[in-house]
């Protein structure tokens, strides 16, 4: 067998050389990108959490939604469940009253409250906050919601709310789960 003897010049070395500073730098430009495609995910990452705020001094009750990620959640449904029915709220006008009167009628008499819709595609900013419904100024309205609100929490009362980032990732909250759930 002929020994195959290797024949370095400053050419050949040279052109090693610049092929692999191309081949590093490529990797290097293939991890940069996968950097920034992370950051960009999580620069968009919505956050949301119900929030109940009860001031008895000033005969006020509120559930709002707040964002505290850095990307808007867009609505895709909310669900309430109750004795193992499961409801689309969109079949109640997307409010939570109505919703709330057909299984707790006694509740159709409150009179002096806000409310706004929360149907698909409504679009909830980054660090900030939706109110939902919100009971003020009456003492009996406010002492009748915060009632039936309670004996419905404690006869199981449950809501599952859907909604998606930007980047079309799905997640879920509900009032029996730590925070959100991503679904896909």
């Amino acid at each position: 067998m002929g020994k195959f003897k290797l024949n370095w010049n400053t050419e050949k070395i040279l052109g090693i050389s610049a092929m692999s500073i191309s081949f590093i730098t490529l990797i290097i430009f293939v991890y940069q990108t996968n950097l920034m495609s992370k950051q960009n995910y999580l620069s968009i990452l919505p956050y949301l959490q119900v929030s109940t705020s009860n001031n008895a001094a000033e005969n006020s009750f509120t559930i709002s939604l707040l964002n505290h990620g850095v990307g808007p959640a867009i609505l895709e449904s909310v669900t309430m469940i109750q004795d193992g029915k499961r409801n689309d709220l969109a079949d109640y006008k997307n409010e939570i009253l109505p919703y709330l009167v057909s299984i707790k009628p006694s509740l159709d008499s409150i009179q002096y409250f806000s409310s706004s819709t929360i149907g698909k595609g409504i679009a909830i900013p980054a660090n900030s906050s939706y109110t939902l419904l919100k009971i003020k100024e009456s003492q009996k309205d406010y002492e009748m919601f915060t009632a039936g609100l309670n004996e419905l929490e404690q006869d199981g009362l449950q809501f599952e709310i859907v909604y998606k980032s930007i980047q079309n990732e799905r997640w879920m909250i509900s009032n029996i789960s730590d925070g959100p759930v991503k679904l896909d």
